[in-house]
């Protein structure tokens, strides 16, 4: 069971690697998680839990009904409730049910409450993303009558990584968009992939490519692949001069703009 999980979320995030609009990665992920661990909804959200703010997303056919929500019922849900304190509280970050963290006091809860009216869900599957400090962010799963399994549970660890790797790759996305102007996309011209952009984004920071393999979640021989690829499709053969011509077709930002553009 878990090796078909992750073989269908493997392509979910393969899809959602070759997207360029990075606000597309997570609609992707949401159309197709709830399935995978045994959910019938999800929300997911980039930033902190905490009752104050923070964008959160959902698909579209429940979206509606939180659209309808006052500023009370909102700050409950983006609350986090029972997960947040207890993701906050160390560095476990293993997914997690509502009614193992909170026992009997979860059926009778405020957010149980509303997401029974909301959603006509019983159960939620906290899956925070792995390795997050501050903020601790992720997503929830939902589904009704019976809580998640232990097989539900442990699927949900097993596609923690791709999430990772999903929201490394938006985050990435998020920046080369913030270096270049809107009207332009220089990385069409030079038919760079998404994951290559990705790829030669951390070449900029001088990572290693162990280092990169690290963040992005792949192997060192996929990094050297990528790298292979950026060269010949930049005309260059090492990383000091990937990265100057990378900068001067604006693919990735140079150090003054990069300078100027912090606080």
């Amino acid at each position: 069971m878990l090796g078909n999980v992750y073989e269908r979320g493997l392509s979910v995030a393969v899809a959602a690697l070759h997207e360029r609009e990075p606000e597309r990665l997570w609609p992707l992920v949401a159309s197709a998680l709830p399935e995978l661990c045994g959910g019938e909804n999800l929300i997911y959200k980039l930033d902190d839990w905490n009752e104050a703010g923070g964008t959160v997303g959902m698909p579209s056919e429940v979206a509606a009904a939180f659209e309808r929500l006052g500023d009370e019922d909102l700050a409950l849900l983006r609350a986090g409730y029972p997960f947040a304190h207890h993701y906050a509280a160390g560095p476990d970050r293993a997914p997690l049910t509502a009614r193992r963290r909170a026992g009997r006091a979860w059926s009778t809860s405020p957010t149980a409450r509303l997401i029974g009216e909301v959603m006509g869900a019983d159960h939620v599957l906290a899956i925070p993303l792995p390795r997050t400090t501050a903020p601790i962010t992720g997503c929830m799963i939902y589904r009704s009558g019976r809580d998640f399994t232990d097989d539900h549970v442990r699927a949900a660890q097993k596609l923690q990584p791709l999430l990772a790797g999903i929201e490394q790759q938006r985050q990435l996305l998020e920046r080369l968009r913030r270096s270049t102007e809107p009207s332009v996309d220089p990385a069409a011209d030079c038919a760079l992939t998404p994951r290559e952009l990705s790829v030669l984004l951390l070449l900029t920071d001088a990572l290693t490519a162990a280092a990169i393999g690290r963040r992005l979640g792949i192997s060192d021989r996929t990094v050297h692949k990528h790298v292979e690829n950026i060269y010949r499709k930049l005309g260059t053969r090492d990383r000091i001069s990937t990265v100057l011509r990378a900068q001067r077709l604006g693919l990735v930002p140079t150090p003054s703009a990069t300078a100027r553009s912090q606080p």
